[in-house]
Order: C-alpha cells, then sequence, then structure tokens
C-alpha cells in the first residue's frame, strides 16, 4: 500500500509536469482514490516543493522558483533535515512544529521504529501516515491559525502539557544572536510550551536566517540546547551562539553534518 503510494505520488508530479496542471476530480478519477487522499497526496508535493496547489487541483512550479537559488535553499533543508533524524533513536517521543524545514525531516523518519510524535501541523501529520513504520501520531488540537497553518492557543497548550517529550524540533522565521529564535507571528505561547515539554529543544534553522531583523522573540536561547544549521553559518556566529552554551550542528551539503 504504502509503495502504491509513492508511485501515484511520481505519477501526480510527471502529470503536473507534462500538462502544467491537474485537477483532484482528474485525479481521483485517474488513481480510483478518494478525494482525501489525493489532497493529501498534493499537499505533501508542496511541501516537499514539487508542485503548487490552487484550488481544485495543483499546477506546476514557476520557471523562476526553480531556479539555483531555490534548488540550494532545497538542498540546505535536506542537510539540516538528515542531520536532526541522525539524532532521533527508535521509540523516541518527539514534538515536531509546523514549518517547511521541521517537514523536510519526515521521509527520513522511516527506518526508526516505535516513534510518538505530536504535531500541531496538518501537513505533518499527512506525511507522517504515509511512512512505512508509522509512528503514533498525537494532534495538539486547538484554534486553527491561517497564517502559520497550524493548531495554536489555548487548548493546544493545555493538551502539550499533559505530556512529555525527549526532543522538539522547532524552525525558525530568523535568528538573533543577543535573543534566540523570532518569528512574523504574534502567536508564540504555543511554541515556548512545546519548549517546556521537551528535554531536549533542537532549532532547524538555515544560516541565511541568522541576523534577520524580526520584531517577535519565539524560544530565548535559554530554552534551545541546539541549533542544527547549515555550513553557510559564518564562524563568529557559531561562536557567539555556542557561548550561549547551545549546540551547533552545521550540516554540509552532502556531507556528514559538522559538530561544534
Amino acid at each position: 500500500m504504502k509503495r502504491n503510494t509513492q508511485q501515484r505520488r511520481h505519477a501526480i508530479v510527471a502529470l503536473v509536469q507534462e500538462h502544467g496542471e491537474v485537477s483532484v476530480d482528474d485525479l481521483t478519477r485517474r488513481f480510483d482514490t478518494s478525494e482525501v487522499t489525493i489532497r493529501k497526496d498534493l499537499a505533501l508535493l508542496e511541501t516537499s516543493g514539487l508542485v503548487l496547489r490552487r484550488y481544485g487541483g495543483a499546477v506546476a512550479l514557476p520557471a523562476e522558483i526553480v531556479s539555483a537559488d531555490a534548488e540550494k535553499v532545497s538542498q540546505r533543508k535536506m542537510a539540516i533535515a538528515r542531520a536532526a533524524a541522525e539524532r532521533i533513536r527508535d521509540h523516541n517521543r518527539i514534538i515536531i512544529d509546523s514549518g517547511s524545514t521541521t517537514c523536510a525531516v519526515i521521509p527520513l523518519l522511516a527506518p526508526k521504529q516505535g516513534l510518538v510524535v505530536m504535531t500541531n501541523s496538518l501537513n505533518v501529520a499527512a506525511a507522517l501516515r504515509e511512512l512505512e513504520n508509522e509512528p503514533t501520531l498525537l494532534m495538539t488540537g486547538g484554534t486553527w491559525d491561517p497564517h502559520s497553518e497550524s493548531f495554536q492557543g489555548q487548548v493546544a497548550e493545555q493538551v502539550l502539557r499533559s505530556y512529555d517529550f525527549d526532543q522538539l524540533f522547532v524552525g525558525a522565521d530568523g535568528i538573533d544572536l543577543e535573543r534566540g529564535t523570532t518569528t512574523f507571528h504574534e502567536l508564540v505561547g504555543l511554541s515556548r510550551v512545546m519548549a517546556e515539554s521537551a528535554r531536549e529543544v533542537i532549532v532547524m534553522a538555515e544560516s541565511d536566517k541568522v541576523g534577520r531583523k524580526i520584531p517577535n522573540l519565539e524560544l530565548p536561547w535559554q530554552q534551545i540546547h541546539t541549533l542544527i544549521t547549515d555550513d553557510g553559518l559564518s564562524d563568529a556566529a557559531r561562536t557567539q551562539i555556542a557561548a550561549r552554551g547551545v549546540q551547533v550542528i552545521c550540516a554540509a551539503v552532502g556531507e556528514t553534518p559538522r559538530r561544534k
């Protein structure tokens, strides 16, 4: 069944590349499956950077997006994801926050046994359900926030406080060398509760996010144990972050991650 899922998704990508666009209705008939399944396929393919969803279907990525820069960004995310996956042991209890960088780790969880995964993201949940060794999936519930495309609010926070986890994997819109991770969103309460609920807080963020001027502080350095980034991080920034007591892992694209 899982193998058929992968074959179907490869076929969807090929159809989009051939025709420029596809509709949910057409894909449902072609693959003799439900609209819910096709929409999950399209959501995961969009998260993987292979298509763009549109109302009622999906379209091919514009030529300006499929560029060397976009490919470089994708490679950085995957390098970070590989380094993150190496830190996850069988039977770990983990939280995966919403975001494209955190979501990139999910396909790499396939060999892991007995994982328990909490998330506030429907995209993350859908991707987890397609793994060969499907983890035990927990959802925060709560109030849907269209800006972050995730569940937020008091209900989600109460659910998280009912559990304890080995690791939290969380992204960032920016990294302030003095303060910690920053975000464009004003809803930061759930991220802080996630950090309080996990024994190790791991931030996954590309090096070009270091120094971005974003007003909202999400997680202060005191709550962060590990930063996984790429090898574009400057020596000065790496030293400054490490001085905060944070382990810094710089993942080289296509190579073994370097620990500092």
